[in-house]
């Protein structure tokens, strides 16, 4: 490694490090997307929303918390151990207010993206029924309080689906829904 990659790394933020060190895996993946949608899970919960056992998901996760991405939550007891993301407090060490810090949303949209590319150069691997996906966009004129209700409607919408029990509808397989809503800015200050 030459100097100049050794000071690029060491500029780097600490969880960009750890995800580099850890191999790419379809399961750690989707357990990073699921962390980042739900905030904690336990490995069978996980193996609830992702189709997969608990004793995988319980791997992956323990990896993951070895590679410095999730940790443990603090519990009051019994066998259940919820994990969630792990990145520097902002002073509260119960947990309780903490803001998403920046780098948080920085490794959910790479998260997304990368979950995305994966498809793409997977896709022929998928069951012919599922080789398409729904991709849309608009650009659309909302007030800041039109685009929060909006993103309210999304979030309702997409909770009937992503609370159901996978097993209880036959053909289900976990879907990514991407949705992300926000302001273009013209580069002319004199507009809008």
């Amino acid at each position: 490694m030459s100097d100049q990659d050794r000071q690029a790394a060491s500029r780097e933020h600490p969880l960009s490090r750890a995800r580099q060190s850890l191999p790419d895996h379809p399961v750690r993946v989707a357990l990073l997307d699921l962390l980042a949608e739900v905030g904690t899970v336990t490995s069978t919960q996980a193996a609830a929303r992702l189709g997969h056992s608990s004793g995988l998901c319980s791997f992956h996760l323990r990896q993951l918390a070895r590679h410095g991405l999730i940790e443990e939550v603090p519990q009051q007891g019994g066998r259940a151990r919820p994990w969630r993301l792990r990145w520097e407090s902002s002073g509260q060490e119960d947990g309780q207010d903490r803001e998403v810090p920046e780098q948080f949303d920085d490794l959910a949209r790479g998260l997304e993206d990368e979950s995305y590319q994966h498809w793409l150069s997977h896709r022929d691997r998928a069951p012919a029924e599922w080789r398409h996906d729904e991709s849309f966009s608009a650009v659309i004129h909302l007030t800041p309080a039109e685009m929060a209700e909006l993103a309210a409607s999304v979030r309702q919408l997409l909770a009937g689906y992503r609370d159901r029990d996978h097993r209880a509808v036959a053909g289900t397989m976990p879907v990514a829904a991407v949705a992300r809503l926000f302001p273009l800015l013209n580069d002319d200050p004199g507009q809008r």
